[in-house]
């Protein structure tokens, strides 16, 4: 539960069986999930999450890291889960109580084998502390971009390189930037970017998306996703996650991460592991602690 000025001291461990959430110190709600209760709702519907080419490439990451595994920004689960079924022990880390009463939810109906090697713990992932180390943390599908000021993504590496042993590696996506696109003035404009299919309780969703403001000197922009859900008597709500969503550059984040103790092992430009290029639509970093 949030204290005064946004910080929260209520701490509370549940037994693996129970699927407990573990509350840690938070921070601000980045990226806009607990303003808009919706979005828990509607996350493992969207297909362009649940058909995203990531989870195979996070999945047998952890599956292979050889111990302990956090992920921060473990929404609903959607790696989280399928990396527990594999064998991994994980920690899910996420600063919303929604998402993560969702992944709880979803973490119940698994064997109690896969229970036991889950833990959710909500906290920022800028100021977290947990216990003992891991041997890999992964931020999957571009939390870290979520992440505006560079307090923030300084605070969040400093708290991962703590958290990891010596040689232990984070994993973390962002996209790579188009500038074609983000100099378009048609991105103001809003776009469907996925065609309405109707949801399992027979309502209807169609979504959209636009760039509301663009800030190319403090390099992020203000985005809308625009849902639209038609209810089975045919009235239709608009509802839409706004939020600001930092870009980067190669050599910034390499920079960055040098800055924070780690060494860059590689860079990706896909999840088939393919290498970095002009074209490549991801920048997936590999990065290793250094000794202090």
């Amino acid at each position: 539960m949030r204290g005064p000025c946004g910080s929260t001291v209520v701490i509370c461990k549940l037994s693996p069986d129970q699927g407990g959430i573990r509350i840690n110190k938070l921070s601000p709600d980045y990226g806009g999930y607990d303003r808009e209760p919706f979005l828990a709702e509607l996350y493992d519907l969207v297909p362009q999450y649940t058909g995203r080419g990531d989870l195979d490439f996070y999945v047998d990451l952890c599956r292979s890291a050889g111990g302990r595994v956090l992920e921060l920004g473990c929404g609903t689960g959607r790696v989280l889960i399928p990396a527990a079924e594999t064998g991994a022990t994980a920690v899910g880390l996420d600063v919303s109580p929604q998402m993560l009463a969702r992944c709880k939810d979803r973490l119940a109906r698994q064997p109690e084998d896969v229970r036991s090697r889950v833990s959710l713990v909500q906290a920022s992932m800028t100021d977290f502390e947990l216990d003992g180390e891991f041997e890999l943390v992964i931020i999957p599908f571009r939390p870290f971009q979520h992440l505006v000021q560079v307090d923030d993504q300084i605070a969040c590496l400093k708290h991962v390189h703590a958290h990891l042993g010596v040689g232990g590696r984070l994993v973390f996506d962002v996209f790579q930037v188009n500038l074609d696109m983000i100099t378009d003035p048609g991105i103001f404009e809003e776009r469907e970017d996925m065609p309405e299919f109707e949801l399992p309780d027979g309502r209807k969703l169609r979504r959209c998306d636009r760039h509301v403001a663009t800030h190319r000197s403090e390099q992020y922009n203000e985005i809308e996703i625009i849902y639209y859900i038609t209810d089975t008597t045919g009235e239709t709500r608009r509802l839409v996650h706004a939020f600001p969503l930092r870009y980067f550059f190669r050599y910034e984040l390499e920079h960055m991460l040098a800055r924070c103790g780690f060494h860059v092992v590689d860079v990706f430009g896909d999840f088939d592991r393919s290498p970095l290029d002009d074209k490549s639509p991801e920048m997936i970093f590999i990065a290793e602690k250094e000794p202090s």
